[in-house]
């Protein structure tokens, strides 16, 4: 399946709307977390015969995939721009609607894990790219910056532990293969900096 113009207008849609967002205690510009999801979500799609047809759409939705929650887009202006399949997998990834409406972090996270458990594949597919850079990430800056590096969340060392062991664990039972094992992998590396 080959990206079309609709990816481009996805691309600049994200950097239009994340403009001036940075990855969380870095300068790092936000775009590049959201490429960086869409790229891992592309090749874990286009590698899975019941999801290739969907890879454009997977992809879009890996790029769009925090706008509902860290912008003031909602989400009949992502339908109407991207359609609905796209509307439906970012809402499926998605813990909040608009920057001001997060519940606590703890009820946020557990809601999340429930509606995991029931998501379609195309939003398991975006969701397990997303924690699979998250928990990288996550790993290099532990390691630059030792215990100084968890300060930068809300929830502490243990909780995010919880969290991403949680997940890896829905994932891996719901979307097994390759790319879960790495974030299982990646998300002990994790532990074991904590």
């Amino acid at each position: 399946m080959m990206l079309t113009k609709r990816f481009s207008e996805a691309v600049e849609f994200a950097r239009l709307h994340h403009e001036g967002h940075t990855r969380k205690g870095t300068t790092i510009p936000y775009l590049n977390h959201l490429l960086t999801v869409a790229g891992l979500a592309i090749e874990d799609a286009a590698a899975d015969p019941e999801l290739q047809d969907q890879v454009e759409d997977i992809a879009i939705a890996a790029l769009l995939h925090d706008v509902l929650e860290d912008t003031e887009v909602t989400a009949d202006e992502l339908e109407a721009a991207f359609g609905s399949v796209v509307r439906e997998i970012v809402e499926e990834c998605s813990d909040a609607e608009g920057p001001g409406n997060k519940p606590p972090w703890l009820l946020r996270k557990q809601q999340y894990l429930e509606d995991l458990e029931f998501a379609s594949d195309a939003a398991l597919c975006v969701a397990l790219a997303d924690k699979r850079h998250n928990a990288l990430s996550s790993v290099v800056d532990a390691q630059a910056e030792g215990p100084e590096f968890w300060a930068r969340f809300s929830a502490g060392p243990q909780d995010q532990m919880w969290w991403y062991r949680a997940v890896a664990s829905i994932i891996g039972f719901w979307r097994p293969g390759r790319a879960a094992q790495e974030l299982t992998y990646t998300v002990e590396r994790l532990c074991a900096l904590a």
